[in-house]
C-alpha cells in the first residue's frame, strides 16, 4: 500500500473500510452467542449452572490472551502501520471459529479462545485508525461511529445466530468462519494504511507488555484518572457477556432465537445512540457531561435488569440503556486528545489491555456470582444477584468520574 497522498479521500475510504471490518467481525462474534451455552453443554456434558462457569473461563482465557498481546500489537502498529496487524487479527478470528465448529472437547474451545485473544487486535487497531484520520475535536463522534458498527454487527449476528442455531449449535460457527475469511480477503486487497511513515516510531520494548504499556498513561496529564474510571466501568459492564444468555434461560426460559433477538435489539439501540447521537450529544453537552450521562445510565440500567419481570420490561430497559453508549467513546476521545499522534497506537494498546483485564476479572466474577445464586448453598436463589452487584460497581465508576475534573475534560 502506498502512503496517504490525498488526505480527505483517503480518510473517507479508510473510515469506510474500518467500519465495515468492525461490523463484519462483530456480526461473526454475535452469530455464536445464542448457541454457546448449548455447545458448552453438549461438548462438556454438563448442566447450565456449570456451563455458565465454563463460559466465563472461556471468555477469561480470551481476555487474558488479549491483555498479554494487545500492548505488543499496539506498539507494533506504531512501528509498521495498522494494516498488517488488522489482517493478523482477522486471520486469528477465522481460526477461532473453525476450532469451535470442529471442537470435540472443551480443550478445543479454550484453544480457540486463546488463539482469538492473541490475534484479537481489531478494537485496538480500529481505534488507532480512527485517531490517525480524525482531528481531536471530532474523535468522540468518530469513536461513536465505531461503536455503531459494533452495535449493528450485533443486530445482524445474534438474530441470525439464533435462527441458525435451530440447525445445530455448530452451524453458526461455520458461518462466522466464512465471514471472517471473507473479511480477511477483502482487507488484504482493499484495506488502506493510515499511518504515514513519517509518523511511525521505534518499538519501545519496555512498554510493549501489559504493565509497561501503562507508562503512556502516566506521561499524559489526567489520563490516569480517566483510565481508572474506564477500568471500573469495563469491570461492571462484564456482567452482560458473562451472564446474559444464561440469565435469559434461567429467569425467562428463553430459546436461542429469543436470546439472539434480544441481543439484536440491544445492538440496534446501541448503534443508534453511539453512531447517530454521540456527536450531537457531545456538541450539546460537551464530552464530560455526555460521559457522565452514559455512566449514570449504566448503573441504573444494570439494576433495572435485576428487577425486570418479563420480556416487556427487558425491551423498555434496552431502549433506556441506549445513552450508556456515550460513555466509552467520550472517555477514549478525552484520553486521545492528551497523547501525541505517534503514541496513539500505544495509548489504544494500553486501553485495550486495561479493558481486557477488567473484562477478564469481571466476567469470571459475575459468572461465579450468577452460578452461586442458582445453587442450594446460596442464602437466596436468584438469577438477578449479579446485576445488582454490577450496578454498585458502575455507580462507583460514575461517582469517581463526577468527582474528578482536569484539563482532558471537554
Amino acid at each position: 500500500m502506498s502512503e496517504i497522498t490525498a488526505p480527505q479521500h483517503s480518510n473517507r475510504r479508510a473510515t469506510a473500510f474500518i467500519l465495515a471490518v468492525v461490523f463484519l467481525d462483530m456480526a461473526g462474534l454475535g452469530l455464536i452467542v445464542p448457541v454457546l451455552p448449548r455447545l458448552i453443554e453438549e461438548v462438556g456434558g454438563i448442566a447450565l449452572s456449570e456451563a455458565v462457569q465454563v463460559g466465563s473461563w472461556l471468555y477469561a482465557s480470551y481476555a487474558l490472551a488479549q491483555f498479554l498481546a494487545a500492548p505488543l500489537m499496539g506498539a507494533i502498529s506504531d512501528r509498521f502501520g495498522r494494516r498488517p496487524l488488522l489482517l493478523l487479527a482477522l486471520a486469528g478470528l477465522c481460526v477461532d471459529y473453525l476450532l469451535y465448529a470442529l471442537a470435540p472437547s472443551l480443550a478445543w474451545l479454550f484453544a480457540a479462545r486463546i488463539t482469538a485473544g492473541i490475534c484479537g487486535a481489531t478494537p485496538v487497531i480500529a481505534n488507532a485508525y480512527i485517531a490517525d484520520i480524525t482531528v481531536p475535536a471530532q474523535r468522540a463522534r468518530a469513536f461513536g461511529w465505531l461503536g455503531a458498527a459494533l452495535g449493528l454487527g450485533f443486530v445482524m449476528g445474534p438474530a441470525l445466530g439464533g435462527l441458525l442455531g435451530a440447525l445445530g449449535p455448530r452451524v453458526p460457527f461455520w458461518v462466522a468462519a466464512g465471514l471472517a475469511g471473507a473479511n480477511l480477503i477483502w482487507g488484504f486487497f482493499f484495506l488502506p494504511e493510515t499511518l504515514a511513515r513519517s509518523k511511525r516510531r521505534a518499538i519501545v520494548w519496555r512498554e510493549a507488555n501489559p504493565f509497561g504499556v501503562f507508562a503512556v498513561f502516566r506521561r499524559a496529564k489526567g489520563v490516569t484518572r480517566l483510565i481508572v474510571v474506564l477500568g471500573i466501568y469495563a469491570f461492571g459492564s462484564a456482567v452482560y457477556p458473562a451472564i446474559w444468555p444464561f440469565w435469559g434461560i434461567a429467569k425467562f426460559g428463553w430459546s436461542e432465537a429469543v436470546i439472539g433477538l434480544s441481543l439484536a435489539a440491544f445492538g440496534l439501540v446501541w448503534a443508534f445512540f453511539q453512531g447517530v447521537l454521540t456527536g450531537p450529544a457531545v456538541a450539546w453537552l460537551g464530552e464530560r457531561r455526555a460521559a457522565l450521562l452514559g455512566l449514570t445510565i449504566s448503573f441504573v440500567a444494570a439494576a433495572g435488569y435485576g428487577f425486570a419481570g418479563g420480556i416487556g420490561a427487558v425491551i423498555l430497559l434496552l431502549i433506556f440503556h441506549g445513552p450508556e453508549g456515550f460513555a466509552q467513546p467520550t472517555l477514549i476521545a478525552m484520553m486521545s486528545r492528551a497523547v501525541p499522534e505517534e503514541e496513539q497506537g500505544a495509548l489504544q494498546g494500553g486501553i485495550g489491555a486495561l479493558e481486557s483485564l477488567a473484562m477478564l476479572v469481571g466476567t469470571l466474577f459475575f459468572a461465579q456470582v450468577f452460578g452461586y445464586f442458582l445453587t442450594d448453598a446460596a442464602p437466596v436463589q436468584s438469577p438477578d444477584a449479579a446485576y445488582f452487584i454490577a450496578a454498585l460497581v458502575l455507580a462507583l465508576a460514575c461517582a469517581l468520574f463526577a468527582l474528578n475534573k482536569d484539563k482532558t475534560d471537554g
